[in-house]
């Protein structure tokens, strides 16, 4: 009795094994075949010039095209608007995000914290369109054009509870004896969340900071409203200017310049799979 009931056990095991591995190899095969796509058709598109020009005029793509050469030009403009505007959204993102979330994980009690936990949780679940349109009523109403600073402010909005999360996870997890041992030797609360808190947290916390810039690099639905796009490469933080999403809707929409899009779409995913690369390693690095 207990041999068969034994082997009914191994039986469902190995059963369920199976059953997961082949549900678990399904769920790959779109990935696989998205990034086998983006691959092929985009491979031939990448080269240096791609990387180092701007976005050709539908006219000189029609005549490439005519003549059956490559189109020339690239996405220097968009590459140059999209670091322009997670640099400026980062720079502010990071501290008011950390510290958000250091506030989050020290007053877990407090009515005001689980205020904030709660918008940081709805502002996360907002559609990035909505995003966008609001950042063009507060922003680009304003300031009368589109700009790089509008942007970036709609990336930052999405980054922040990315940020805040991460940072209030991580910091929960410290031990806190940490903390006492800090406070116990004469430190001040400051000094002890800065100089010791931090830093120990600061392989979580980086990571987060990663994954949220991951996260926004390929958003199209808000830069559409506040960015606008650029054919020309452009530093001014005040003007319409570029960004890669943009351009690959906007190739899109030309058949003319169509053929650019595998090209756009393979530097995006070579950006993003080298920031989560960056930011598994740091994170193993922290934790050993």
């Amino acid at each position: 009795m207990q041999t068969h009931h034994l082997k009914r056990r191994q039986f469902i095991n190995r059963l369920l094994f199976v059953l997961v591995c082949f549900f678990a190899a399904l769920t790959s095969v779109p990935l696989l075949a998205i990034l086998g796509e983006v691959l092929f058709r985009g491979y031939s598109q990448f080269s240096w010039d791609f990387i180092t020009e701007s976005t050709p005029t539908a006219f000189k793509a029609m005549q490439a095209i005519a003549a059956g050469e490559t189109i020339p030009g690239g996405i220097a403009n968009g590459i140059v608007g999209t670091l322009l505007m997670l640099a400026m959204a980062t720079v502010v993102a990071v501290p008011v995000g950390v510290l958000c979330g250091v506030y989050l994980a020290e007053n877990r009690k407090s009515k005001f914290a689980n205020f904030v936990s709660y918008l940081t949780d709805l502002l996360q679940g907002t559609p990035s369109v909505i995003i966008g349109i609001i950042t063009y009523i507060w922003v680009v109403v304003p300031m009368k054009t589109y700009s790089a600073i509008a942007g970036s402010v709609a990336l930052f909005i999405m980054m922040l509870p990315l940020i805040i999360r991460s940072t209030e996870e991580t910091v929960k997890i410290l031990p806190a004896s940490l903390k006492e041992a800090g406070l116990a030797l004469g430190g001040t609360y400051s000094k002890v969340v800065l100089k010791i808190q931090l830093p120990t947290a600061f392989g979580g916390i980086f990571t987060g900071i990663l994954l949220a810039v991951s996260r926004v690099i390929g958003e199209t639905a808000p830069l559409m409203f506040t960015a606008l796009g650029c054919s020309m490469l452009r530093w001014d933080v005040d003007k319409p200017i570029a960004a890669v999403p943009l351009l690959i809707w906007e190739f899109f929409n030309d058949p003319n310049l169509q053929q650019l899009i595998w090209g756009a779409s393979l530097f995006l995913l070579i950006f993003v799979l080298m920031l989560n690369i960056t930011a598994k390693k740091i994170a193993k690095k922290w934790k050993s």
